[in-house]
C-alpha cells in the first residue's frame, strides 16, 4: 500500500524552495488551501510565481502571502478583490501574466495530461494574442515587460473557417489543494463549489500536495464518487472539517433580509 499522509500541513510543504512555482487551488474564497498555504508562509519560503485563479484578500487566502511580499509573479484571471494586488502590480513590485479563465483552467489541464499546448479561439483579435498587454511596470509607470505575439492559425471547425490562438500548458514545481475527503492514497472528493480549479491545479502540479477535512481509509470512497485519481496526488495532509472557510460577500434576498429584521412572534 502506497500511504501518501504527513503529519502536518508545514512539513509537507518543507521542500517548497525560494523561487518554486504552484499551481494553487480555489475560486475567490471557495476552496482555498489555507493551512498550506500559512505553513508556506511560517517558512519564509519567497519569491514565489503562482498560478491560481486569483488572488485571495487582502487578509486572507494567498493574499496573506502576497502582504508579505513572498510572491513574484501571478498567472491569474481575476485580480478585482485584492487592492494590495493592485498596489503591488501598479508599483512594479509584481508581475502579473492575466489569462482568460476558461483558458486558465484549459492550461492546467493540459499540463497534467501531457498536452503541450493547443488552440482556442479565445483571446483572438485581443492584445492576449497580439501581444503587448503590461505583466510588469517599471517604477515610473512605463512597461517594464509585456505579453508577447502568440501564433494565430485558421481551421476548418464544422464547415466554418476560423482563427484560433495558440495556448502553452502550465506545468507547476509543486501544487496545492483543498478537498473536503481523501484516502491515504491520494483519491480526493471536493466539495460543491470548491470543485473549481483545485483539480486542475492538483494535475498541473509535479508535486501535488492536498489538505483534506476527511482522511479515510483505502476502499471507503465510492469510485465513482471520486473527482481526481490519487495519481495526481503525491502528499496528504488532514486538516479537520472545523477549519475556516471564510465567505468573500454574504448577501442575502429582500425577503429573507425582512425575515431576519422581523420582531420575534410577529
Amino acid at each position: 500500500m502506497i500511504d501518501k499522509t504527513w503529519g502536518s500541513a508545514a512539513e509537507a510543504v518543507a521542500d517548497i524552495p525560494d523561487g518554486a512555482s504552484l499551481a494553487v487551488g480555489g475560486f475567490g474564497l471557495s476552496g482555498n488551501p489555507i493551512a498550506l498555504i500559512e505553513a508556506l508562509l511560517a517558512q519564509g519560503t519567497s519569491d514565489l510565481s503562482i498560478v491560481s485563479n486569483n488572488c485571495g484578500v487582502d487578509d486572507w487566502g494567498l493574499g496573506v502571502l502576497l502582504n508579505a511580499q513572498r510572491i513574484r509573479k501571478m498567472t491569474s484571471s481575476y485580480v478585482g478583490e485584492n487592492k494590495e494586488f493592485e498596489r503591488q502590480f501598479l508599483s512594479g513590485e509584481l508581475e502579473l501574466e492575466l489569462t482568460p479563465q476558461g483558458t486558465l483552467a484549459e492550461k492546467l489541464r493540459a499540463g497534467g495530461a501531457g498536452i503541450a499546448a493547443f488552440y482556442t479561439q479565445t483571446g483572438v483579435g485581443t492584445q492576449v494574442a497580439e501581444g503587448g498587454l503590461p505583466r510588469r511596470y517599471a517604477a515610473d509607470g512605463s512597461i517594464a515587460v509585456a505579453s508577447p505575439v502568440k501564433d494565430v492559425r485558421t481551421f476548418d471547425v464544422a464547415g466554418t473557417s476560423r482563427p484560433y490562438v495558440l495556448e502553452e500548458a502550465i506545468v507547476t514545481d509543486f501544487a496545492l489543494v483543498h478537498a473536503l475527503k481523501g484516502d491515504r492514497h491520494g483519491n480526493l472528493v471536493f466539495n460543491k463549489a470548491a470543485r473549481n480549479f483545485n483539480p486542475l491545479a492538483a494535475m498541473a502540479g509535479r508535486v501535488c500536495i492536498a489538505q483534506v477535512e476527511e482522511l479515510v481509509e483505502p476502499g471507503e470512497l465510492d469510485p465513482d464518487s471520486i473527482h481526481l485519481p490519487g495519481i495526481y496526488v503525491h502528499r496528504i495532509v488532514e486538516v479537520g472539517s472545523d477549519i475556516e472557510k471564510r465567505i468573500e460577500r454574504r448577501t442575502v434576498s429582500v425577503a429573507q433580509a425582512a425575515a431576519r429584521e422581523m420582531p420575534e412572534g410577529a
